[in-house]
């Protein structure tokens, strides 16, 4: 087949760089040598009517000719790529998002036609990792004001899908996280639908934790719903419980929470944005927010958690929403599972009643329901707690969580570990300290969420009296690698719990 001088061929290589787009040219090639271009620049692909940015690699070796060129896999499944396909490729255009991130690094407030810029510009992939790193340090720490944050979070909400409900009240719970085994929300949906409220719940995956909400509630039914697939469980159920992933809302957010992650930056300012901006775009109108506070939790102080909820009130109000916060406990993990398929069997304990489920779990999602209720209108101030609990003792809530996994596809067996390693007390004495942070660590070294069935398992709490020997909690692992791994972490912090000797 004839070509144009500035055509190239694809060869697949199979190169998985996850989310980054990279594009491989041969060192000699033609179009690489006249066009100038280095290891790392960015340039645009066109291909099958469709084009991409993606940051090059030179190939020096024989995995492509000259006349080849090939794209990681996202950016090859993107553009629809098959062996052969003709490609050509050209510098990047001037982005003025590019300018915009660099005046913020010098202190340059923006505005809202700047957010939305760069927003714009990192949904489609024109700015590359390195600017949206740097966008993210430069609001970090105090760097973003209120209206700075607002502005952000309408960019987020404007780049992607927004949904809208036939009903005056549309409630939402979230948690700010840094609190393992808190998986209340699973529970607040079943306990408010059943009472009539409407909660078309969107959750992450784990981000930095060894479970999200949609990681333990896959476990249980489907969650990779579109959105006509959850307007119909809605419509259906009142409620959902779906991965918000699957969605074009707010999809900013998932492209800077994949640059936070690395960098372990925590800003108040993106926390609040990347927060509304999913309430707002889901058609939440009244939200609820749960801010555990403890030294191991997300939240360090009273002091942290209510500014953050300062900020989320005011840009909630900005935007049109009615945004409640509750600062909590967060001084030890909630429940006993931490890790997908042990907080699902948490969470299933607990809305059927078992004897055995749970109890701070389930005191702590009738607080949180109670609020909701009444937030909500369904209950009258100070009514709700007893409403959500009625409603939890009687089997509704049970019954309409099954009505919402059948709507989503099937409620489904929760699977159990292979292989439990249990971890000891090595002297008796009193529980005085739990680590949130390194438990969590050791559940995500166990393999979890990759693995649901990997985690941890905890069997005291704060206070608790154990004698020498007695188990501590137990390590799930999927391979034998995976729970070498975690027992290794763990031998080196075995002051994960600590445990006081009396005097």
């Amino acid at each position: 087949m004839n070509r144009a001088p500035d055509t190239l061929r694809f060869k697949p290589l199979g190169i998985d760089t996850a989310y980054d787009h990279v594009v491989f040219m041969h060192a000699r090639c033609h179009v690489c040598r006249a066009e100038g271009f280095a290891a790392q620049t960015r340039i645009v692909v066109h291909a099958r009517d469709k084009s991409l940015i993606a940051t090059l690699n030179i190939i020096n070796d024989g995995l492509l000719d000259t006349n080849d060129i090939s794209l990681s896999l996202g950016a090859q499944h993107t553009l629809g790529l098959e062996e052969g396909d003709p490609v050509t490729v050209s510098h990047v255009p001037f982005l003025h998002s590019a300018s915009l991130v660099r005046g913020k690094i010098f202190g340059q407030r923006l505005g809202r036609a700047d957010m939305q810029a760069i927003i714009d510009d990192a949904v489609t992939g024109r700015l590359s990792e390195l600017h949206l790193a740097s966008f993210v340090t430069a609001c970090a720490g105090e760097h973003l004001d209120t209206d700075e944050i607002v502005a952000l979070t309408e960019a987020m909400v404007t780049a992607g899908e927004r949904l809208t409900w036939p009903h005056p009240v549309v409630v939402d719970k979230h948690c700010v996280g840094g609190l393992p085994g808190n998986r209340t929300t699973p529970i607040v949906v079943a306990i408010g639908t059943a009472c009539g409220l409407v909660m078309p719940k969107t959750s992450s995956r784990a981000i930095t934790s060894p479970a999200g909400t949609a990681d333990t509630m896959e476990v249980l039914a489907p969650v990779n719903l579109d959105l006509a697939g959850m307007r119909r469980v809605v419509e259906q159920t009142g409620g959902c419980l779906v991965w918000g992933g699957a969605m074009s809302l707010s999809p900013a957010d998932d492209v800077l929470i994949r640059v936070e992650r690395p960098l372990d930056l925590d800003s108040d300012g993106q926390l609040v944005a990347s927060i509304l901006s999913k309430k707002i775009a889901a058609g939440s109108n009244r939200v609820l927010i749960d801010l555990p506070v403890g030294p191991t939790a997300k939240m360090r102080s009273i002091e942290a958690a209510n500014r953050v909820s300062g900020r989320l009130v005011a840009v909630g109000r900005a935007l049109g929403i009615e945004v409640t916060p509750m600062v909590t406990d967060g001084l030890q993990p909630i429940g006993r599972g931490i890790g997908p398929a042990l907080e699902a069997r948490d969470v299933v304990q607990v809305l059927t009643n078992e004897k055995n489920a749970p109890a701070d779990l389930r005191e702590r999602a009738l607080l949180l329901a109670a609020r909701l209720l009444e937030l909500g209108g369904k209950a009258a101030p100070g009514q709700g707690a007893q409403l959500a609990a009625a409603t939890l003792d009687s089997g509704r809530a049970w019954t309409q969580f099954q009505r919402i996994c059948a709507a989503q596809g099937g409620l489904r067996e929760i699977p159990v570990a292979p292989l439990v390693h249990i971890v000891r007390a090595t002297r008796a004495g009193r529980v005085s300290g739990i680590d949130n942070r390194v438990l969590a660590r050791i559940a995500k070294l166990a393999g979890a969420p990759t693995s649901p069935v990997a985690g941890l398992d905890l069997h005291v709490h704060l206070d608790t009296w154990v004698e020498r020997d007695q188990p501590l909690f137990s390590i799930h692992a999927d391979a034998p690698g995976e729970l070498r791994y975690a027992r290794s972490y763990q031998a080196e912090h075995t002051d994960v719990i600590v445990i006081e000797e009396e005097s």
